[in-house]
């Protein structure tokens, strides 16, 4: 694998915009027809806001590609799920575990498994495209200088923001605001992935979530779309926490970011034409649990197979056969939201006996 900051050619078989795990997986497999050419637009390794927090299907998945490294799962190496329903005291822990990895390192490792004919260039985001019959033109920008590269396949793995999507004309779907702080720890913490509802945070608030990790814990918060200074609120919440939790220390870092906020099945979107979109680029992330890590490997892999096995005119309709149980999934999913998201759906959740609550977690 080569990784560079300018130098590319202007051929690719497949080229891949975004190289986080929906990226990763689609130029890994699409390596198996020809050469890929990975864009990121960040400089790398890249910080991403997420808790880092690996779920079954994840690991699975992982499993039959190569062994995670020890040198990224933190301390503790697993975590549970547990529900929080914070003003009442209410602390479900339920059967779902994870395993607790440095999300930067895991992103980097992931990078670093791809096969010599993939060509990974960082800090360099795609300003547009164009298909015709014979492919599809992609207009990077490098250095401030735009350049041109020609593919059969373009794979948009750009995330909840994605350019490939809206270049497209799918439009863009409305996203989260997720504030992430890293904490020193001062004392322990339960090992637990805590998912806490409060209500003193106004009606911008949806979740706040909880994982030690070594010698730090990530704090973060999830606030609906459109929601007027996020970061005024993330202060208010941290004081709330450390006012029971003396463990939180100093800040060090504040991650922001967004996640992808899926109302509607018609939010899931495989491409168009010679075009693939994987991971939250084509809404492929839960809509309940907000995890997305499984989704995108499981969906990028998807559309690197069905390049590999396709002709380029043949690869969305490939791709939108593989992925059809996972927009089964989502639709699934959706049929909940209403529910969690309800001020009484919350206020109920707190009857519900724990082992129901782990149950029903497990589909979510």
């Amino acid at each position: 694998m080569t990784h560079t900051t300018t130098a590319f050619g202007a051929e690719y078989d497949t080229v891949v915009v975004g190289a986080g795990p929906a990226g990763v997986m689609a130029a890994m497999k699409a390596a198996a027809r020809g050469t890929v050419l990975v864009l990121e637009s960040s400089s790398m390794p890249r910080d991403k806001s997420c808790g880092g927090m690996l779920n079954e299907h994840a690991q699975e998945f992982i499993a039959g590609i190569a062994p995670i490294p020890r040198s990224m799962v933190r301390t503790p190496e697993h975590v549970n799920f547990r529900y929080v329903d914070w003003d009442r005291g209410i602390r479900k822990p339920t059967s779902l575990r994870f395993l607790n990895v440095d999300r930067r390192q895991f992103d980097d490792w992931l990078v670093s498994l791809l096969p010599g004919n993939v060509h990974v260039v960082s800090s360099s985001p795609v300003e547009g495209f164009t298909q015709d019959a014979g492919g599809v033109s992609v207009t990077v920008s490098v250095a401030g200088d735009d350049h041109t590269v020609r593919c059969n396949n373009l794979v948009g793995a750009d995330g909840a923001r994605s350019t490939v999507r809206r270049t497209l004309g799918e439009g863009s779907v409305s996203t989260y605001v997720t504030l992430q702080d890293f904490c020193k720890l001062e004392g322990e913490l339960e090992p637990y992935f805590d998912c806490i509802y409060m209500r003193d945070i106004g009606d911008s608030y949806a979740y706040s979530y909880i994982v030690p990790k070594g010698e730090v814990a990530l704090v973060g918060s999830v606030y609906y779309p459109k929601t007027r200074r996020p970061h005024e609120k993330q202060d208010q919440t941290m004081d709330i926490l450390r006012a029971t939790l003396p463990q939180l220390g100093e800040m060090v870092k504040r991650e922001a970011s967004v996640a992808l906020h899926v109302r509607s099945a018609a939010d899931v979107v495989a491409g168009r034409s010679h075009v693939l979109l994987a991971g939250e680029a084509g809404g492929f992330m839960s809509p309940t649990s907000g995890e997305g890590i499984s989704y995108a490997m499981n969906s990028g892999a998807a559309a690197g197979m069905a390049i590999a096995s396709s002709a380029p005119d043949d690869a969305l309709a490939a791709y939108s056969r593989a992925v059809g149980h996972i927009g089964s999934n989502i639709r699934r999913k959706l049929r909940w939201l209403p529910f969690m998201e309800s001020t009484w759906g919350k206020y109920l959740a707190g009857f519900v006996p724990t082992p129901i609550v782990s149950k029903m977690t497990e589909g979510l």
